[in-house]
């Protein structure tokens, strides 16, 4: 399936999903899409856990704090 494919398929189910049960509805689909997307990267091997901490941690400062 190309992306443009998987990119309407998802458009289509949060226009549904807005329309039908609101924007609280609208917003869980969003999470849960976004969820899902990085578990499918991750059991792809396309991520690794460590990226994710990478992302946590503070950047390096120089000896001024900045």
């Amino acid at each position: 399936m190309s992306m443009a494919v998987a990119g309407m398929i998802a458009g289509m189910a949060l226009g549904f999903a807005g329309y039908f049960g609101g924007f609280g509805a609208f917003l869980l689909v969003a999470a849960l899409g976004a969820v899902g997307f990085v578990g499918g990267r991750f059991l792809d091997g396309d991520l690794e856990p460590g990226e994710f901490s990478r992302l946590l941690r503070p950047r390096d400062r120089d000896r001024h704090g900045r």
